[in-house]
């Protein structure tokens, strides 16, 4: 293969041994391998590769994916073929295109599919411009899924769709395949016993009377997105202090699990917090200098205790009906629906205040390296 212009560079990431694994459950997952890349002008790609699906799940589809992240953490390009999903049975080659440009930091590309049913992939291409305005291929290792697949470990791939984790889901099962278009074998994930959850769409929670499931939807939607924000920050990035009056990524989404606590006393339980509790809940709720001392754990610390919160919010929500609902906390004058909605808002108030500060946290090596300029 020809070298790449030497304006652009392009460099596989390692395939870490120290990197996390994580089992979780959900309705999809995907294959990934992800580059750095650098260029001062903007440049076109495109990924191809070859799929097919098997399946009597109506809502059931694969695609192929990329995605451009940026040097500043803002949205860069995002495909994943939901407009166009793959359905058909047959072998059939599809194309992701984007640009990367001089704010591009890696380009991450592969294949996702979601829910029941048989999902093939074969042959990945990836292609970018050079200076003549003519695609050149990179390299994509085992492109054609030729290496022997072990315990569910695909060769040069992640599972996932990022390289700082593994992500691997209890609902796929993923394994090599004799039917191909190149070579001998391709890669096969295939998806059992998965209900498909409605999306973007408020209510129609089982078990749930329905204001309650249109109030536990909203509030599911909401910490989805704190999540999202979060969860690939680092133990640096969460507790990162703006400044004196600042509160520190971290203790926020602590700061959030500990409104919900209270919440769930005072319209469950029809109190305050007792004296244990504010010893447990008090500085994160407050967010004032004890707040500020809320620090030293990874983010998923964070969101294992408002995971813990979020289950317990959802049982007892289902215990209850919308005459429920309607009913008046004397205390404030504040009907047990408008309580909850509170603490929906609460979450939408402080994600406003995460993706700020995020934006705003100075590179680890930089600010060390100023710290010990000052020295």
């Amino acid at each position: 293969m020809k070298k790449l212009i030497i304006s652009l560079l392009f460099l596989f990431f390692g395939m870490s041994q120290a990197q996390t694994v994580k089992t979780v459950s959900t309705d999809w997952t995907s294959i990934s391998q992800t580059i750095a890349v650098q260029t001062s002008v903007k440049k076109k790609f495109k990924v191809t590769a070859y799929v097919k699906v098997e399946t009597t799940e109506p809502k059931s589809w694969a695609g192929v994916w990329a995605r451009v992240d940026t040097k500043n953490d803002e949205d860069g390009f995002f495909d994943n073929m939901r407009d166009r999903p793959v359905k058909s049975k047959e072998w059939n080659s599809y194309t992701v295109e984007g640009a990367i440009d001089k704010n591009s930091k890696s380009l991450s590309f592969g294949g996702l599919c979601l829910f029941d049913g048989k999902f093939y992939f074969d042959k990945f291409e990836l292609f970018i411009e050079n200076d003549k305005g003519v695609y050149e291929p990179v390299t994509v290792l085992n492109s054609s899924f030729e290496s022997p697949i072990s315990n569910g470990d695909v060769p040069k791939w992640i599972q996932g769709i990022s390289n700082d984790a593994i992500v691997k889901v209890k609902e796929y099962k993923i394994t090599s395949d004799k039917s191909s278009v190149d070579g001998k074998s391709s890669l096969l994930i295939e998806g059992k016993g998965i209900k498909p959850r409605l999306e973007a769409k408020i209510g129609n929670v089982e078990g749930a009377s329905p204001k309650i499931a249109d109030m536990i939807s909203m509030l599911e939607d909401l910490k989805a997105r704190v999540e999202r924000t979060v969860k690939n920050m680092s133990q640096y990035e969460i507790d990162y202090l703006h400044d004196a009056e600042a509160n520190r990524i971290g203790a926020l989404v602590m700061h959030l699990a500990a409104a919900e606590k209270y919440y769930q006393v005072f319209t469950f339980e029809n109190r305050d917090f007792n004296e244990e509790e504010k010893k447990i809940w008090g500085p994160a709720l407050d967010l004032d200098q004890a707040g500020r001392e809320i620090k030293g754990h990874d983010i998923q610390y964070y969101l294992d205790i408002y995971d813990q919160v979020r289950a317990k919010t959802i049982e007892e929500l289902k215990k209850r009906d919308d005459a429920w609902f309607a009913e008046v906390q004397t205390r404030y004058d504040w009907t047990n629906q408008y309580c909850w909605f509170h603490v929906m808002e609460h979450q939408s108030s402080h994600l406003g205040q995460i993706l700020f500060l995020k934006k705003r946290i100075p590179p680890e090596q930089k600010q060390k390296f100023e710290q010990e300029l000052k020295k």
